[in-house]
């Protein structure tokens, strides 16, 4: 049975600390850290069966994010899904001085959770949080600022079952030659399970609309792909044309 309280691909306990106390902790912001702290506070006291203190962004993948936007010299992003913030605070803090992320999130309480840390590591006045859900603001910022084409970078975290609608709108967002990458698409590897196998609930519903995605972007000519095994599996799409 597939462990739903941890989100993460690497099944060995003893590489994943290995990884995080060599790499990860030594180098994770004081804030970031703070942040983390105070979710699984918060959300770990919930009634509910999985702690939403999961939906986290894994440190090891903050890490590759924030080397890969500053590899990208990105100055200009989106963020499709917030929760209290882990992976807006890990961009805002890679993103230059005069950079700038679009955040959109509907759970405006989530997000207040993390801001006081986002506000003493000194970057809120890179960021714009807009309480909306995502298809709505992706439009309105295609339809209402000239948005085609402006945005370096785009991250998704939030529905799965919209990825694939998400995408669309994206592909007109991200300039060409820059990237969109959507988190969890191996799914707690349930991908790569039969259908019959026992799993939970929650994985089931929406391991075929990750099924879907990850076939349509492996075909989708306007794009390059690859799916890394980090964390619970992310997408990188570089945009062709």
């Amino acid at each position: 049975m597939l462990d739903v309280a941890h989100k993460r691909i690497l099944q060995s306990d003893a590489l994943l600390q290995y990884i995080l106390q060599t790499s990860a902790y030594p180098k994770e912001h004081a804030q970031l850290k703070q942040l983390r702290e105070a979710t699984i506070e918060k959300y770990n006291s919930e009634s509910e069966s999985v702690s939403r203190s999961v939906m986290n962004l894994p440190l090891d993948e903050a890490q590759f994010m924030s080397m890969l936007l500053k590899l990208m010299n990105a100055k200009k992003t989106l963020e499709v899904g917030v929760f209290t913030g882990y992976s807006l605070l890990t961009t805002a803090l890679a993103l230059p001085e005069d950079g700038k992320v679009v955040a959109m999130d509907m759970d405006n309480e989530a997000f207040e959770t993390g801001l006081p840390f986002i506000k003493k590591a000194g970057v809120d006045h890179k960021i714009e949080f807009i309480r909306s859900d995502a298809m709505s603001a992706l439009k309105n910022l295609l339809d209402n600022e000239n948005g085609e084409g402006c945005f370096d970078f785009a991250f998704v975290d939030a529905d799965k079952n919209n990825y694939i609608n998400y995408h669309e709108v994206l592909l007109k967002l991200v300039k060409i030659g820059g990237v969109i990458a959507y988190d969890n698409t191996l799914w707690y590897g349930s991908v790569a399970m039969a259908a019959e196998d026992p799993m939970p609930e929650q994985i089931k519903r929406f391991r075929e609309h990750l099924m879907n995605l990850n076939t349509f972007l492996a075909r989708d000519s306007r794009i390059e792909s690859t799916i890394l095994s980090i964390g619970d599996g992310l997408t990188l799409c570089r945009r062709l044309c």
